[in-house]
């Protein structure tokens, strides 16, 4: 990608396009515009996100040649907003025009046995495993690595595609209840909490991170994420740092990577999954911070610099699931109370212009910013409160 970064020039429309519409892919688009780019938006909801806001909405399914070649004549630059996007879309892109994640990194995020041993090779921790494919695969597995989490090897996200298991009986009741598609069964270790770290890197191998976020998931959902100086030890920080930066750099990828990580009861670190795009926990960004992974996702994908980004307030994100619309037992969806969410100093509230909220939907997201921790987190705890999320 040895060419000059692409410039929304006066009076000519230079756009980027994304494959998705959904949330990530809406604020990819404000992110681009604001810098004075059209956006081109591949999805095939009309009621999409990403596709409500943008200047073209291709409405098609992600694998339409014609859908595809409309996207490849509009944009300049492609980009992705979500990893299951189908790889082949992203080569039929590139044949014409400038992909970033490229689909070979994308190929690798989409498989569980790929991304574990892409770890393996980057010499990354992760936890112990074992790829089950065959029956035979299932009976040879070793009794070590039980207790553990058989996972499906594709397509698994937000929890889903997961069982945990006790026992060998238990493991093979499970692969046969995911259909016996290929799996990676993960021994189950002692967790004392998660985090992630958000890298971007361009075409010339320059890359940036944003300081290492504390995650909090609540039945395999983000719910709440806290980055501020000291949220975690110093040293755990610049390891996970330094394992997503080589993860990065192991797959020459370009683009916006999130890294995400298990600290273990121990004080030690292991990866457990990457996501080849912006991610929930790095949504805190957009206020928290003087560029957001969504700035960085376009100048990634253009070739502008990329600068280290700034925590300049203290902040907590809390992920706002559909659930808040609905009282206990109730059917029918209640507008929740923003108004007293947004009296409390330092909140940020960013809906994602879904028309309909649905319980375990990501529906948008509250950020607060503060002078110090203390104080994010107490009007954290206020809002959480108000909203009737579980206090953390």
């Amino acid at each position: 990608m040895s060419r000059a970064p692409l410039l929304p020039a006066v009076q000519a429309e230079t756009t980027l396009g994304v494959l998705g519409g959904g949330q990530l892919g809406r604020m990819f688009v404000h992110a681009a515009q604001q810098m004075g780019y059209f956006t081109a938006v591949l999805d095939p909801d009309p009621s999409s996100p990403a596709g409500r806001v943008s200047h073209h909405h291709i409405q098609t399914d992600y694998l339409d040649p014609q859908g595809l070649a409309e996207l490849a004549r509009l944009s300049c630059a492609v980009t992705t907003e979500f990893e299951n996007v189908p790889a082949q879309a992203l080569e039929q892109l590139a044949a014409t025009r400038p992909v970033a994640p490229a689909a070979s990194a994308v190929a690798i995020a989409q498989d569980r046995a790929r991304e574990k041993a892409h770890f393996v090779a980057c010499g990354v921790p992760c936890a112990p495993y074992a790829v089950i494919d065959t029956p035979a695969q299932l009976a040879a597995v070793d009794e070590s690595l039980l207790p553990g989490i058989l996972k499906t090897a594709r397509l698994g996200y937000d929890g889903k595609g997961q069982v945990r298991v006790k026992t060998r009986e238990e493991l093979n009741a499970a692969w046969a209840g995911l259909k016996q598609v290929p799996c990676v069964l993960e021994k189950m270790l002692p967790l004392a909490s998660e985090c992630s770290v958000i890298v971007a890197r361009g075409a010339d191998g320059a890359m940036v991170n944003f300081p290492v976020q504390r995650n909090l998931h609540r039945e395999g959902i983000l719910a709440v994420t806290e980055v501020f100086e000291g949220n975690l030890p110093a040293a755990l920080a610049e390891q996970a740092v330094a394992a997503a930066r080589s993860v990065a750099t192991g797959l020459d990828y370009v683009g916006v990577l999130c890294v995400e990580f298990f600290v273990l009861a121990d004080g030690s670190l292991v990866v457990n999954e990457i996501a080849p795009r912006p991610h929930n926990s790095g949504h805190y960004t957009i206020d928290g911070c003087d560029l957001s992974q969504f700035d960085l996702q376009v100048r990634a994908m253009v070739g502008l610099p990329l600068v280290q980004p700034r925590l300049h307030s203290p902040s907590i994100m809390l992920n706002l699931l559909g659930d808040l619309w609905f009282a206990p037992g109730a059917n029918e969806a209640v507008t929740p109370p923003w108004d007293r969410v947004l009296a409390l100093p330092g909140t940020h509230l960013h809906l994602y212009g879904k028309l309909d909220a649905k319980r375990a939907r990501k529906m948008g997201h509250l950020n607060i910013t503060a002078a110090t921790p203390e104080a994010a987190r107490a009007v954290a705890l206020q809002a959480a409160a108000v909203l009737g999320l579980e206090a953390f």
